[in-house]
Order: structure tokens, then sequence, then C-alpha cells
């Protein structure tokens, strides 16, 4: 009787033993999987403001290139508001992104974001607006000053180098509007019989450049041209002028946007300087995808000026 029991009992324990192996093998199958890396990698974006057609653009290539690569992308819109891209990039720092790509709202006020980003060791690349401090890998646009004299040149060209001359700039501080104007000016700036009537900041806004330029034309009836920093003022202006009844002032933008090209063929805009906005996003995206895999990349990288005319 007793060796029966010691026999169940053998057979028990063989029992209890192999359900006790088939339980740490599933457990550790389940934490294998569960700790398998995705092999993705994540980029953040901060976008200056998602209100303004060049930057939707420029989010959509950026996004195609994401997805073609398979890597993951996330957006962030700071509206135009420094503290918002601020507070916004601290988010994608805790977030443990391999690389940010920013498009500052302010390239001062920034440079804090930079730096704390340089401060987690996570890279830090910046598109279309460059940052005044902080450690960028890469800056990746168009070249702002050369656009500015494209748009001067062509003004002048036209007006047969006399004329009064209107400029609408961009938000103070950011290095386009900086670029951009000191490009325009570099032609303009000295020429007989080329005046600079008029020289206000719209924010890079349509609203705001309908407004500006309300207030312009009100104080200054003699006027050939206006050169806007960016498209968007360039169409608030046109709205203006329409609405006062003069025809033959020429209008140049900056951006190629959809409603710009469209009011060039239309004839209702003289030109804009094409900065393909979706090139940028894509390569600004590639570009962070190199530097995620330790590869090295150009401090600079331009992406090609066209101006639209009819």
């Amino acid at each position: 009787m007793k060796r029966k029991q010691s026999v169940w009992m053998m057979v028990l324990v063989v029992l209890m033993s192999i359900s006790l192996v088939g339980c740490s093998t599933q457990s550790n199958l389940e934490n294998k999987d569960a700790a398998k890396p995705t092999g993705k990698v994540t980029i953040g974006l901060s976008i200056s403001t998602l209100n303004n057609p060049f930057f939707v653009t420029l989010k959509e290539g950026a996004e195609k290139a994401a997805k073609a690569a398979g890597a993951d992308l996330l957006v962030v819109d700071a509206g135009d508001k420094t503290a918002k891209q601020v507070s916004d990039i601290e988010d994608l720092i805790q977030k443990k992104v391999s690389v940010i790509i920013i498009n500052p709202t302010d390239s001062a006020a920034i440079v804090s974001a930079v730096e704390s980003a340089n401060k987690a060791n996570i890279p830090v690349i910046t598109v279309d607006r460059a940052s005044n401090g902080g450690k960028v890998v890469s800056h990746i646009a168009s070249d702002n000053i050369k656009g500015g004299s494209m748009a001067a040149e062509y003004i002048l060209k036209t007006l047969g180098n006399k004329g009064n001359i209107v400029e609408l700039q961009g938000i103070a501080g950011t290095s386009a509007a900086r670029d951009r104007g000191k490009g325009f000016h570099n032609i303009v700036d000295g020429k007989d019989g080329v005046k600079v009537v008029a020289s206000q900041p719209a924010d890079f806004d349509r609203a705001k450049g309908l407004k500006v330029m309300e207030n312009i034309l009100q104080g200054n009836k003699d006027i050939q041209a206006v050169f806007a920093h960016n498209d968007e003022m360039a169409l608030g202006a046109l709205s203006a002028i329409q609405a006062s009844g003069k025809s033959n002032i020429l209008v140049v933008g900056f951006d190629a946007t959809d409603d710009a090209v469209k009011a060039v063929k239309d004839g209702k805009m003289a030109a804009t300087v094409a900065q393909k906005p979706d090139l940028i996003g894509k390569t600004a995206l590639e570009t962070a995808l190199k530097v995620a895999k330790g590869e090295k990349v150009e401090a600079s990288i331009p992406v090609a000026l066209e101006l639209i005319t009819k």
C-alpha cells in the first residue's frame, strides 16, 4: 500500500513540475513579446501655425515622407504662440521622440526650447525659420534673402526702375521676415526713382495684410507696387487694393500657395516666389531619419526657389 502511495506521489510531483515549466515558458514568451521593439522611429514636428496654408503643405510633405519610411510623426501646432510652442516641445521631449523638427514662431524666443532638447540629447532640426541659439544639427529652408531679391528685381524690371513701393513685413523676430526684407532692400535701396513709401508688419496674416494695406492706401495715393513677405499678406493687400478701386498696383508675394498661384494665373497678383513647402517638409523628415540613424547631415540644406508669373 505504501509502495502505491509513493508511486502516486512521484507521478504528482512530475505533473506539477511539467505544469510549472509550461507556465514559466509561457510567461517568458509573453514578456519577450511585450518587450519586443516596434522598430519605428518617432519624429516630433512643431509647427508655428496651421492657419497658414504654407505650413499645412509643409506638414503634409513631412507626413507623406514619414508614411513612406514607416516612421511615426507627432505634429503639434503652436497657433503662432511662442509660449505654447515652448510647452509643445517640452511635451515632445517628455515623450522621448528621436528627433524634433521645429518651425519657430520666433527665432529668438525658441532658443530655450532648443536648449532643453539639447540637454535631453534629442537632435533638433529647424525648417523655414532658424533659431538664434542652441545646437541645431541642420536648417532646411529656401534662401530667403535670395527670394526677397528676386521679388525686388521683378518689381523694378516691371516698373522700369521707378515708382513707389509698399513692403508688408512678416512677424518681427522671425528669420524669414528678416531675410526676405534684407534681400528686398539689397536691391531697391539707393535706386534713383525708386522709393519704399511704407514698410509695415502684418505678421504673415491675410486679415492683417488687408487692414494694414487699407491704412497705407489712405495715406499714400501714389503707389505702384507691393511686396509682401508671404502670400497671405499679399492676398490681403490685393483685397484692399480691389476694394479701393485701384487696378494698376503690382502685388508680389512669397510662398506660392494655391490661392496665390491662382491669383497670379488670373492676372490679379503679378508674381509670387515659390518656396515648395511640400519639398521642405519631405526633406526635413528624411533628414531627421538620417540623424536618428546616427548619420551625418549638412548643417544647411537649401530648397530651390522659383518665381511664378503669368
